[in-house]
């Protein structure tokens, strides 16, 4: 079981937010997070965001996928009109930063995202979403507005505990290197992307 291991107040660029390390472990170097806007009210419906680990987007600004941009529009959003990110620590759909930069490199050669993860003989996504609705138990969270295109992670909310209240789009503009990236998303897994904003 999950369990809080630290928290603190952390001013950023977008206003100031609470953050909590979950982890089974005190020793866990790389615990999920929960990060909760200063404004959040938890008597209505939580504006949440299930957000997965990119390094090569969020920290390198990767222009092969949009991750690092729509974390800076959720934190952005969340500032504004409360709410919580789940920062969960599954790096490239949770293979891993060394096998993720393998999957680049055939991508390099023509693979599209699920054909690359396959020929290395990986899950097209291996994520696990469970411990996010296990966070929001802990911080007692009822009821949602979840940001996000994934209908996966809309399905972890149904088939939960907690209530779906709606979903809130959060989609990017594509550049170039990330337009066959998010056509991927759309025709393979399913997620809810409009046409006119998949290239720029």
């Amino acid at each position: 079981m999950l369990k809080i291991q630290a928290e603190s107040n952390v001013p950023t660029e977008y206003g100031e937010f609470r953050m909590i390390a979950f982890s089974e472990l005190e020793s866990d170097w790389m615990p999920h997070m929960a990060i909760i806007a200063k404004n959040t009210d938890f008597t209505k419906p939580i504006n949440v965001r299930f957000h997965s680990e990119c390094i090569t987007g969020e920290v390198f600004h990767s222009k092969k996928c949009e991750c690092g941009q729509q974390l800076d529009a959720a934190m952005n959003f969340m500032h504004k009109n409360g709410g919580i990110i789940v920062y969960l620590r599954q790096e490239g759909r949770n293979i891993g930063i060394i096998n993720k930069l393998k999957a680049y490199a055939l991508q390099e050669q023509g693979f599209d995202t699920v054909e690359a993860n396959l020929k290395l003989g990986l899950p097209a996504d291996d994520r696990n979403f469970d411990v996010a609705i296990e966070i929001l138990n802990i911080l007692n969270v009822k009821e949602v507005n979840l940001l996000t295109n994934n209908p996966q992670k809309l399905k972890f909310v149904t088939d939960s505990n907690i209530r779906l209240n709606k979903r809130i789009p959060l989609q990017m503009n594509s550049t170039k290197e990330s337009e066959a990236y998010l056509k991927t998303k759309k025709d393979y897994f399913g997620h809810l992307l409009d046409d006119e904003n998949t290239s720029n």
